[in-house]
């Protein structure tokens, strides 16, 4: 009957009640031992503490910075570019459509890896000088947007 039933023998076990008396083996200084830093509440030491001595992170030299206003351009080679049709318009909304690019992150940089044989009008937010070259070679227009 399921009001019959019980966790199988030693399968649940009662837990550790600290400082009750001294026949439990927790009691007095609830197996903290006799004073100092870790026997008081809040007691011990943060992660990484050495006994005072320089610690091993604050030793090891540091070196560059991180550039928090750093922007990511999502890549786009011109050879990718030829799977679209002749007098299309590629814009980054495309471009994520046709899963050229992941995501946009801060924008579409087009590169001049490969050769273009569509004429097309290419809108992004960054191009290379040879790319731009490339594009009105091929008859197309760059736009930066």
């Amino acid at each position: 009957m399921l009001n019959e039933l019980r966790p199988n023998e030693g399968a649940r076990k009662s837990r550790k009640r600290l400082g009750r008396g001294i026949g439990s083996g927790t009691g007095k200084t609830a197996g903290k031992g006799s004073k100092g830093q870790n026997a008081r509440s809040g007691g011990g030491v943060r992660l990484g503490f050495e006994g005072g001595q320089i610690p091993f992170f604050q030793r090891l030299p540091k070196r560059g910075f991180t550039n928090v206003n750093r922007k990511e351009f999502a890549i786009v080679n011109l050879t990718q570019l030829n799977v679209f049709n002749d007098g299309d318009v590629v814009t980054p909304e495309v471009l994520l459509e046709k899963k050229i690019i992941g995501k946009l992150q801060s924008g579409v940089k087009v590169l001049a890896n490969g050769t273009l044989e569509k004429k097309l009008t290419v809108k992004a937010n960054h191009f290379s000088k040879q790319a731009l070259e490339l594009i009105q070679q091929a008859g197309g227009t760059a736009e930066v947007i």
